[in-house]
């Protein structure tokens, strides 16, 4: 299995994305309905991170989950153990590998979701999908967007996670908020993005398929 070889937190920091923060009205439960339900022409700006060791990318999915709180929505993230063999200790989306029991990505995404962190499918709203990611890991990722809707428990999987938390929509819709990082690799130089918030490093594959998330959701 592929590993990334380096701590990025310990990487000088490039430059800032610097968009415009996403209007508040693009971040309703209403909006992002219609949004993901008729997507406007866009491109997703990142579609792999690191270069993978496989030749064959082995399909999986995840869940970006929308929480509906009385601040506004959220995104329910979780930082994985360190003893995983790939994306050890890193802040990732509840999913992982798909198996040929699951009928398509979005049931890939509830299923991991419910083994994870223990969300049941019933709290969550399927929106929509963004473009397949392809990770250093080897790994094609289909990130379904979901809207959650509490009270709802959570159980986290000890040999999966390690915590559970949740990042205002609003500071990770927030192009002051990305950063831009490279570092020097066997195969050349490689660039991308971290959102640091508070504790947590949001970096890599999560950070980029924000990105991607963000630059859907501006489109237009």
């Amino acid at each position: 299995m592929a590993t990334i070889a380096f701590d990025p937190k310990k990487l000088a920091v490039d430059s800032i994305a610097g968009e415009a923060a996403l209007d508040a009205a693009r971040m309703t439960p209403e909006a992002l309905r219609q949004r993901l339900s008729s997507p406007p022409d866009w491109q997703p700006e990142i579609t792999q991170d690191f270069l993978s060791a496989r030749a064959e990318p082995v399909p999986a999915a995840v869940l970006i989950p929308l929480v509906q709180r009385p601040e506004g929505l959220t995104i329910l993230l979780t930082m994985r153990t360190d003893h995983l063999s790939s994306h050890a200790g890193q802040v990732s989306f509840p999913g992982g590998r798909s198996e040929a029991y699951d009928v398509s990505a979005v049931a890939t995404a509830l299923r991991e979701t419910e083994e994870e962190v223990g969300l049941a499918r019933t709290h969550v709203e399927v929106l929509g999908q963004l473009p397949d990611y392809l990770t250093g890991t080897g790994y094609q990722v289909t990130p379904v967007v979901g809207l959650v809707t509490p009270p709802f428990e959570l159980r986290a999987d000890p040999s999966e996670v390690a915590e559970i938390f949740e990042v205002p929509l609003a500071f990770l819709m927030n192009g002051l908020n990305h950063q831009r990082l490279s570092v020097e690799l066997p195969g050349g130089r490689r660039s991308f993005y971290a959102m640091p918030y508070e504790r947590f490093y949001i970096w890599g594959a999560t950070a980029g398929m924000l990105r991607n998330l963000f630059h859907l959701l501006r489109a237009g």
